[in-house]
């Protein structure tokens, strides 16, 4: 049976004003939307298999959402839960969308608004089962682009990144107008900062919005993030604001409109093998610093935010030792917790994370927990017999950042879970890639 897709998007922006998350001690209370929050979804089913990706601008989602979206398909949709993905653009100006640990060092964060995320889910099913109600024969091509200037690794500009987006393209088989672009690309969506009170996907919704301009307005664009732990557009940007955000989109949506541009009819496949699993591996808690030596650190991280400011050491190295200086401080309170108990408490649910693997055609698709390191990305890319593009912040989160080893800073100081996760959920990943690949 030949391929058929379809697609469905829908707003998931809040409908009165709510706090915007992803930055500490900020009191953002959003005054507008100055570009829609979406829930993007792309169904695929090869008459064997069918899968469904489906994209959402927030900065996380629970597994405990997950798995109840998942089953609320399910119950509706002829197709297996673990054909389902759900991930997070990970923007920093939405609403708050899981309880985390740390966000208790911080009072201005809410907790998360249920009548919020009741919305949201129903949207979200809605839109999957629109997007296989309106599944036409179609065709898909994969291909990729090479991406510069939009950001690089935020501790240092010549340190580990990533600059392959993944590209999936389809269209109908019948006038090959295209009319989905899937994209994944490692980069934090953070080019606006704590003053903005606006409503927004980042950059990646100019993104959209240039695809969209390039390719048609009714083309459907699931854009998911890569490994994006340690990556940022802070040594890109000129400053914090929305004309930035454009510039940056447009700088990404102009290379992948090349690269589809270059696509040929032989490019497309009309019976393309389609398969998924799930697995999962046990994480590793890290171990956390005593809070005498969290506090001397701190200590440390502010002294260090100072001299930068005094020698004007440039927007980049600044934000960078601000944030450590966020790290610090809640790594103080995560030694608190750890000391009085109220740790082992709030990750007692933690006890597996989810590894997920789609194949279409001869591509297979990663999707990881948490705000995993680009070097995981890199990793598994390298280790992969076959053409692997890497999504985190899916199917769950991982209160926090997976690091590396060698992490210092901001992301290291939070972190919960030691970087022993991070390869167990590279080697798990290309383990079922193996498997997805030779049907063992």
């Amino acid at each position: 049976m030949n391929l058929r897709a379809g697609t469905a998007q829908v707003d998931i922006s809040p409908e009165q004003p709510m706090y915007l998350w992803g930055y500490p001690h900020a009191e953002r209370i959003s005054t507008g939307v100055n570009d829609p929050l979406y829930a993007s979804v792309l169904f695929l089913d090869n008459g064997d298999d069918a899968v469904i990706t489906i994209a959402l601008d927030l900065l996380y989602i629970t597994a405990e959402d997950t798995v109840e979206i998942r089953n609320r398909i399910v119950d509706q949709m002829d197709i297996d839960a673990a054909n389902i993905m759900i991930t997070c653009s990970h923007t920093h100006s939405g609403p708050v969308t899981v309880d985390l640990l740390i966000s208790g060092s911080d009072p201005i964060v809410p907790a998360v608004d249920k009548a919020y995320m009741t919305q949201v889910k129903n949207r979200v099913v809605d839109a999957a089962i629109a997007a296989g109600n309106s599944a036409v024969e179609a065709e898909v091509a994969i291909t990729s682009a090479e991406i510069d200037d939009v950001g690089c690794n935020r501790h240092d500009p010549n340190d580990a990144r990533d600059p392959e987006a993944g590209i999936i393209v389809v269209r109908d088989a019948q006038t090959n107008n295209i009319f989905a672009v899937s994209l994944i690309y490692c980069m934090h969506p953070t080019v606006m900062h704590e003053d903005s009170t606006l409503i927004s996907s980042d950059f990646p919704g100019y993104t959209r919005k240039y695809l969209q301009q390039h390719l048609g307005d009714d083309v459907t664009v699931i854009y998911h993030t890569g490994p994006q732990g340690n990556q940022s557009p802070r040594y890109h940007v000129t400053g914090q604001t929305f004309a930035e955000a454009e510039r940056l989109g447009n700088i990404l949506g102009t290379s992948v409109a090349i690269a589809i541009d270059n696509l040929e009819c032989a490019d497309y496949n009309s019976s393309p093998q389609i398969a998924a699993a799930i697995e999962t591996v046990v994480p590793e808690r890290r171990t956390l610093p005593s809070l005498a030596d969290a506090e001397a650190n701190l200590t440390f991280r502010r002294s260090e935010f100072e001299r930068l400011k005094a020698e004007n050491a440039g927007h980049g190295p600044i934000r960078t030792a601000e944030c450590s200086v966020f790290g610090a401080e809640e790594s103080v309170f995560m030694a608190s917790c750890a000391e009085n108990g109220s740790l082992d408490a709030a990750l007692e649910k933690y006890h597996d994370f989810e590894v997920q693997v789609f194949r279409i055609a001869d591509t297979f698709i990663v999707a990881l927990q948490g705000e995993t390191f680009v070097e995981y990305s890199l990793n598994l890319k390298e280790k992969s017999s076959a053409q692997a593009f890497v999504i985190c912040c899916a199917n769950g989160e991982t209160q926090g950042y997976i690091v590396t080893e060698d992490a210092t800073g901001y992301e290291a100081d939070n972190a919960l879970f030691a970087p022993a996760t991070g390869t167990a959920m590279v080697n798990k990943a290309v383990e079922m890639i193996k498997k997805l690949e030779t049907g063992n």
